[in-house]
């Protein structure tokens, strides 16, 4: 089992190049719309037909035939029916009540709400028969235009488009069945350590721990766009391990993930259970903190393996940023742009790593943006992450920062803040 670069730790950006060479968008997949929330569009949506699909009313009121002039006040007009939401086209040069999204008859072009007429006498059973305007009525006026909001043919979504609530009622409007998606990666996840306790109703024995990890993983790894197909916790025997995951590849997991057994102790054993797959490990330890010890493989039929440290905040380092840049490899997305955004107070690191710190963007007084860095950086802390709404990368060959340096600032997943775009970095 060759290690490609030896026993180097390789800087952040190489280490991440390398584990995005090793993957390709996935093929796109044919999928009904309701079924796409959350997804990813692999091609471009382009509308069937126009949004409103007819000339409609926005308004409770009557429908005039101005014939493109406009009504002075005071105009009286005969009224000859009604039109309701779901009725059929009709062809009408004499006003008629109408309804909220009512189809417009032919040969009426403004609409008058209820409340600014008056009627002038009804019919036996109660119905309008002649109005009068209390203001002046322009031709055009509370009239919704076919395809005034989308035109058949218009673009609607790109490739790369995420399905959400507000793109399926797009999509639902426009008679779109179904969508080509890329599909979701298939993602295996194992927690290592003869001491971790997976039920939290467990009381917990002598040398024993809350398995905190598996929870928080399980969770992102769908939240990024995955399936997760498998999720063992498995102790500290090669020999289980191996066959834990070759169940995985067999169930057709495309990506590998463990904590723990990654660093130098020793029961840290994933690289043994690698050797005997006849894996390839394309790094072991990157010039990062927290998550230095994280490993990064190619088994032997393409899969790819992460080996995360087990600390909390190691594994969510790596899985942010070198788990969720490759599924946005597999799910054909751009890799993402950082803020650049200033430090609100001086912060010291280590020189010779590149450190991913728990932060908080917060608004200025004059309302722009800074970023703070939380206390609790130690990797067993769990609390700062829930404070923390970003992540700040503080660079290599840093060693003290002045309040005011700008530094990149990511979101807490892949998906970025919903009003962050790529002008803002």
């Amino acid at each position: 089992m060759p290690i490609i670069h030896g026993g180097r730790m390789l800087e952040v950006e190489l280490a991440l190049a390398k584990v995005l060479e090793c993957a390709l968008p996935l093929a796109p997949e044919t999928v009904p719309l309701m079924a796409s929330l959350g997804r990813v569009l692999a091609s471009d949506v382009s509308s069937p037909e126009d949004l409103p699909p007819f000339d409609n009313s926005a308004m409770d009121g009557f429908a005039l035939p101005l014939r493109g002039m406009a009504a002075a006040a005071d105009s009286e007009f005969e009224v000859l029916g009604e039109q309701a939401a779901g009725d059929a086209a009709q062809d009408l040069h004499v006003a008629c009540e109408i309804m909220t999204g009512a189809r417009l008859p032919a040969g009426l072009d403004a609409v008058v709400p209820v409340e600014q007429t008056a009627v002038l006498s009804r019919d036996a059973a109660g119905r309008p028969l002649r109005i009068r305007v209390g203001s002046q009525v322009r031709a055009g006026q509370h009239v919704r235009r076919s395809g005034e909001d989308i035109t058949r043919g218009e673009r609607v979504l790109s490739a790369g488009c995420r399905i959400g609530p507000t793109q399926l009622m797009l999509l639902a409007g426009l008679g779109v069945a179904q969508l080509s998606l890329r599909p979701q990666p298939r993602v295996a996840l194992f927690c290592t350590g003869r001491e971790l306790v997976d039920d939290p109703a467990h009381p917990l024995a002598s040398g024993q721990i809350r398995n905190n990890n598996a929870p928080y993983l399980r969770a992102r790894i769908v939240a990024a766009g995955a399936e997760l197909i498998a999720y063992r916790t498995v102790p500290d025997d090669v020999g289980i391990f191996v066959a834990e995951l070759r169940a995985a590849l067999a169930a057709g997991a495309q990506v590998l993930i463990s904590t723990g057994a990654v660093s130098m102790g020793r029961y840290d054993f994933v690289p043994d259970a690698l050797r005997e797959l006849g894996a390839q490990i394309v790094f072991h330890k990157v010039r990062m903190r927290p998550g230095k010890p994280i490993l990064f493989a190619r088994l032997p039929s393409g899969q790819l393996y992460f080996g995360l440290p087990g600390n909390p905040a190691s594994s969510a380092v790596g899985l942010r940023f070198f788990v969720e840049p490759l599924l946005r490899v597999l799910l054909g997305l751009p890799q993402e742009r950082p803020l650049l955004l200033p430090l609100a107070e001086a912060a010291r690191k280590s020189a010779g790593f590149k450190s991913f710190q728990k932060a908080r963007v917060e608004i200025y007084p004059d309302a722009r943006l800074q970023v703070r860095l939380l206390p609790g950086q130690e990797s067993f802390k769990v609390r700062p992450l829930t404070q923390a709404n970003a992540w700040a990368a503080l660079p290599e060959d840093a060693e003290a920062l002045s309040a005011g340096s700008r530094v990149e600032v990511y979101a807490p997943d892949h998906w970025g803040w919903p009003w962050a775009t790529a002008e803002s970095a």
